[in-house]
């Protein structure tokens, strides 16, 4: 641990995140707050998606869906996931694990607000992951949410946050000749004392 200095510096896992993907905002083609988010379902199977991350808090990564969705089912059955954030114009990444709780309440209301008008009718009319027959069909639901909510829709109680609260933190960044440098913060729980380790590339 003695040599943890630079990008990996810091006694808060949470601000080394923040302090990454401030950085890599500004060298991403394309949306920087992207990560894989991998769950199970019932039956142990795994699946991921590509999710993207809406805060770092102080304890906790938050991101948003429609609680009828897979992923949402999944998250809801397990109450726990992982996810990858990649960053190849940095060629750096983080690797998080933990439990998962639904961010419900006034958050919620917060950030669906902020959210463009057509995002937010978009959380009423798509029946997310259900089968579909047509784009023209969605697109009628559109205009009939359009229609019915008007310019200031409420927050579905079908949509909303989760909230990832982290028992591990993996932090990597590129070596020359795959000679990586990677470092895991780990804890035994939400409020347990990190302990660092260097890893094997």
């Amino acid at each position: 641990m003695s040599d943890r200095s630079g990008i990996f510096a810091g006694d808060d896992p949470f601000a080394i995140a923040r302090s990454w993907l401030t950085e890599a905002e500004a060298s991403e083609p394309n949306d920087p707050n992207a990560i894989a988010l991998a769950t199970v379902d019932e039956t142990g199977l795994p699946n991921s998606r590509m999710v993207l991350l809406k805060e770092i808090e102080d304890d906790a990564f938050v991101f948003y869906t429609n609680y009828e969705s897979a992923k949402a089912r999944e998250l809801d059955h397990a109450g726990k996931a992982a996810f990858v954030m990649h960053w190849k114009s940095l060629r750096r990444q983080i690797r998080v694990r933990g439990a998962v709780t639904r961010e419900d309440g006034a958050k919620a209301d917060e950030y669906y607000r902020s959210r463009s008008l057509k995002s937010r009718l978009g959380a009423w009319a798509s029946k997310q992951s259900q089968p579909l027959d047509s784009r023209g069909t969605l697109m009628a639901e559109v205009a009939k949410v359009t229609a019915m909510k008007g310019p200031n829709p409420d927050r579905p109680p079908f949509w909303g946050g989760y909230r990832l609260v982290p028992v591990e933190i993996e932090f990597w960044a590129d070596g020359a000749f795959r000679l990586h440098d990677r470092f895991r913060w780990r804890r035994d729980d939400a409020n347990g004392a990190w302990r660092i380790n260097r890893l094997n590339p």
